[in-house]
C-alpha cells in the first residue's frame, strides 16, 4: 500500500519502538537464568493469564480466523468452544506437577517419571514443532507489512524478528509478559474497530445480513456429520480438539511457563482460567468477522483468504485505522514469537545444554547462554516463515493440523506418566515411534480429517506403549511416587496439607472455582443454539 500515511507509519513506529523500550527497562531486573526463565515468580496472575490469551490467540486469529470462517462458515466456532473442559482437565491435573517441581522446564518432569530418554526426545519434539509455528507467526506478519507497505516478504520477517529477538533477550519471561499485555490491548481494539465499522457497511443491516446467511446455511454452528473427513462438527470440536487443547496447554512449554512465574500456586490456576472463560467470545468474534466478511464481498474469490481483514481496512478509508489494525496484528504475532523464543531458549538450556555440556555452570552464565540460545533460534526460525510465505490456506487452520502431529505422543507421555501403574520408559518410546508412524500413514492414505489425529496418535501411543511396557519389563508393583495416585499417597503418608491458600496441590482433586468452567461450557453451547434459533 502506497500510501500508508505519516499518522499510520507514527501509530507502528511507535509501538514497535515501545516494546524495545520496555526490554531494556526490564533489562535491569534480569540477573540470573531463573530471573530471565521465571520472572522471579512474582508476575501478577491476570498478567499471565492475559499472556495466555495473547500467545494462542495472536496473528493467526486475526487474520486465519476470519479466512477459515470466510471460507467454511461459523461452523468452526466447535473446533474452539472446548477451552472451559481443556482448562478443567489441566488446572487440575497437570500445573500441580509443573509448579511444586520448581523447575522451569515441564520436560523435567518426564525424567523425573520414566528417565533422560524421554525428556530428551519430547524436549526435541517441542523444539521441532515450536520452530515450524514461530515461522508461520513471522509469515503472518509479513504478510501485513508487505500488503500495506511494498516491503518485501523476507525484510519484512528480518524486521519483525530483530524487533522481537530484542526485548526478548533483554528482558526474559517479564518482558515477554508485560509486553504481551500492551499487545493485547492494541489487537482488541484493532478488531473491535473493525467489527464496527464492517456492521455499518453490510448493506442489509446487521440482522438482515445474519438472516441471509443463516438461508445459505453459513451461520449454522451445529454440524452433526459423522463424516471423518470432516474439519468442523461438534464431534471433532468436543472429543477430538479438547482432547488436542489438554495437550496444548497442559504439555506446552510455550504455555506453562507462563504460570509456573506465578506467585502462588493459585494464581498459576487463575491465570489459567482467565483463559478458559475470555477463549470462546473471542473467537466467536473473529470467526463472526469471517461470516459477515463472507455478505460484505458476495462469497468473492481470494487468491489468497488471509487477507481479507486487510482488503477491507485498506477500501474502509478511516483515518489511522491501518495503522491500527498492522500494529494488532504485528503485535499479535510478537506476543507468540516472543513466547516461542523464550520457552526455545529454556528448554535448550535446561534440557541440552545443562544437563550434557556445562552441569556446574554459574546462574550468571546459563543467563548469558540464554540469552545466545534466545538469538539462536530466531536465526532458525527465519526458514519456515519465509518457506511458508509461498503458501496459502488459512494460516489457523494450517498451524492447527501441524501442531495436531505432535499431540499424541505429548498426550501419551504425561498422560501415563500421571495414571498408569506399569508403563516403562521403553515401553513407551515403542508406543510414541508406532503413533508417529501410524500418523504418517493415516495422512498418505485414508481421508481423516487434522483433529482426530490427536486422539487417533494418542490412543494408539498410549495402548502400545502399556502393552509394550508389560511385555518388556512385567506388571510394576508400587506407583511411582510421580504419577497421580503417588502423589496423594505421599501428601497422606507425609501429613502434607492438601489446599494451600484455599487451592488443591495434590495433583487430581478439583477446586470448587473449577466446576464454574463446567457450567460455563453449557452455557456457551446453550447460547449458540439460542442464538441461532433466534436470528
Amino acid at each position: 500500500m502506497k500510501d500508508f500515511g505519516t499518522l499510520n507509519w507514527s501509530i507502528l513506529v511507535a509501538y514497535l519502538l515501545g516494546n524495545l523500550l520496555l526490554g531494556f527497562f526490564l533489562a535491569k531486573r534480569v540477573e540470573t537464568a531463573e530471573h530471565y526463565f521465571l520472572g522471579q515468580r512474582t508476575m501478577p496472575w491476570w498478567a499471565i493469564g492475559v499472556s495466555v490469551v495473547a500467545t494462542y490467540i495472536g496473528a493467526m486469529t486475526f487474520l486465519g480466523g476470519p479466512a477459515w470462517a470466510y471460507t467454511e462458515g461459523f461452523s468452526v466456532i466447535f473446533i474452539h468452544i472446548n477451552y472451559p473442559i481443556a482448562v478443567f482437565v489441566v488446572i487440575t491435573v497437570f500445573l500441580p506437577f509443573f509448579y511444586r517441581s520448581g523447575v522451569a522446564s515441564i520436560f523435567d518432569y518426564l525424567e523425573r517419571r520414566f528417565g533422560l530418554a524421554s525428556r530428551t526426545i519430547m524436549s526435541g519434539v517441542f523444539l521441532f514443532g515450536n520452530a515450524a509455528y514461530s515461522g508461520i507467526m513471522l509469515y503472518t506478519t509479513a504478510l501485513v507489512l508487505e500488503f500495506i507497505t511494498g516491503i518485501p516478504v523476507v525484510d519484512a520477517i528480518l524486521i519483525v524478528a530483530v524487533v522481537a529477538v530484542t526485548y526478548t533477550m533483554l528482558g526474559g519471561m517479564a518482558a515477554v509478559i508485560w509486553t504481551d499485555v500492551i499487545q493485547s490491548a492494541i489487537l482488541f481494539l484493532g478488531a473491535l474497530i473493525t467489527v464496527y465499522l464492517l456492521i455499518g457497511e453490510l448493506p442489509g443491516g446487521f440482522l438482515g445480513t445474519l438472516q441471509e446467511l443463516k438461508l445459505q446455511g453459513r451461520t449454522d454452528p451445529f454440524e452433526f456429520s459423522l463424516d471423518p473427513a470432516r474439519v468442523a462438527t461438534v464431534w471433532t470440536g468436543i472429543i477430538a480438539m479438547s482432547i488436542s487443547h489438554v495437550v496444548v496447554y497442559g504439555v506446552n512449554q510455550m504455555m506453562v511457563q507462563r504460570p509456573l512465574a506465578a506467585r502462588t500456586l493459585g494464581d498459576a490456576k487463575k491465570s489459567y482460567m482467565f483463559m478458559g472463560y475470555v477463549a470462546f467470545p473471542i473467537f466467536v468474534l473473529f470467526f463472526g468477522l469471517g461470516t459477515l466478511f463472507y455478505s460484505y464481498y458476495g462469497g468473492k474469490t481470494f487468491e489468497n483468504e488471509n487477507l481479507v481483514v486487510l482488503d477491507f481496512v485498506a477500501s474502509i478509508g478511516f483515518p489511522g485505522l491501518m495503522g491500527v489494525v498492522t500494529a494488532a496484528i504485528v503485535a499479535a504475532a510478537m506476543s507468540s514469537l516472543d513466547s516461542s523464543l523464550t520457552s526455545m531458549a529454556t528448554v535448550t538450556t535446561l534440557d541440552f545444554y545443562q544437563k550434557f555440556f556445562r552441569k556446574e555452570a554459574s546462574q550468571q552464565h546459563y543467563l548469558k547462554a540464554s540469552r545466545w540460545f534466545t538469538f539462536m533460534w530466531a536465526v532458525v526460525i527465519v526458514v519456515p516463515a519465509i518457506m511458508f510465505s509461498k503458501s496459502g490456506g488459512s494460516v489457523l487452520e494450517v498451524l492447527s493440523k501441524v501442531g495436531s502431529f505432535f499431540v499424541g505422543a505429548k498426550l501419551a507421555m504425561f498422560g501415563l506418566g500421571f495414571y498408569s501403574r506399569h508403563t516403562t520408559q521403553r515401553g513407551l518410546l515403542i508406543g510414541v515411534a508406532v503413533g508417529f508412524i501410524t500418523l504418517w500413514l493415516v495422512e498418505a492414505n485414508l481421508d481423516i480429517a487434522w483433529p482426530w489425529y490427536c486422539a487417533l496418535g494418542g490412543l494408539v501411543s498410549c495402548v502400545v506403549a502399556w502393552g509394550s511396557s508389560i511385555l518388556l519389563d512385567g506388571f510394576q508393583k508400587e506407583w511411582s511416587p510421580y504419577t497421580v495416585q503417588g502423589q496423594k499417597a505421599m501428601f497422606k503418608r507425609e501429613g502434607i496439607p492438601e489446599k494451600e491458600g484455599g487451592w488443591y496441590v495434590v495433583p487430581g482433586m478439583v477446586d470448587r472455582a473449577s466446576y464454574g468452567l463446567l457450567v460455563y461450557f453449557v452455557a456457551c453451547v446453550a447460547g449458540l443454539w439460542f442464538v441461532h434459533r433466534l436470528i
